[in-house]
């Protein structure tokens, strides 16, 4: 349906994901299981990247071992939700550099507006993930990616645990060069703007906040 999003249907991603859409599901389980899942998700969204060869010697011969090619990659957590996808995914790639965009969604107008934004430098020669729970109406990380963009990277994926038709589309039309990887494409949007039938506000959900 959508050329450039990639649902990951592995049995452990989908049920974990269920565990966590479960409105009785606690703070803390809710933490643990954003942090296991954002290690599958990190697996499949890194699954095509540019490799090269080191010579190594191992304990019985020297060998050309594969190895990832080109700059440490860029983790870029659009915050505050992203910061729970962020965590897991550092486990996987604890030598990435890490990057942060803080961006919040006016509740009348559903536009994001930027508060915060600080990112390695080099995103030009970077694989560049940026790390959100959340693709609902998709503007607000459209408008992380223009930012992302602006300061110069090329190469750029999309991570969400869940994601809406509308955020997809929103995604394709201004930004058909990333891939998005998540975990789910839901039924829509309500009035407010959430995804339906979705799991509430990650960042409520995973920080304890109503």
């Amino acid at each position: 349906m959508y050329d450039h999003l990639t649902i990951v249907r592995h049995p452990l991603v989908q049920h974990k994901l269920t565990i966590m859409r479960d409105k009785d599901t606690s703070t803390k389980s809710f933490r643990q299981l954003l942090r296991e899942i954002s290690l599958l998700l990190a697996y499949e969204i890194t699954r095509e990247m540019p490799m090269t060869t080191k010579r190594i010697e191992t304990p019985l011969t020297e060998m050309d071992a594969p190895v990832i090619e080109g700059k440490k990659m860029a983790l870029i957590s659009i915050l505050r939700a992203g910061n729970g996808l962020l965590d897991g995914v550092l486990e996987l790639i604890p030598a990435a550099r890490v990057g942060f965009v803080g961006l919040y969604r006016d509740e009348k107008t559903l536009q994001p507006v930027q508060y915060y934004f600080k990112v390695p430098d080099g995103l030009d020669e970077r694989l560049v993930i940026a790390v959100d729970p959340m693709l609902a109406t998709g503007n607000s990380s459209a408008a992380a990616v223009d930012l992302l963009k602006q300061a110069g990277a090329k190469d750029i994926r999309f991570l969400c645990l869940l994601a809406a038709p509308e955020g997809v589309a929103r995604m394709k039309e201004a930004h058909p060069d990333v891939p998005i990887v998540t975990a789910a494409l839901d039924e829509k949007l309500n009035e407010k703007g959430y995804i339906v039938p979705g799991l509430g506000d990650a960042g409520d959900r995973m920080f304890g906040t109503k």
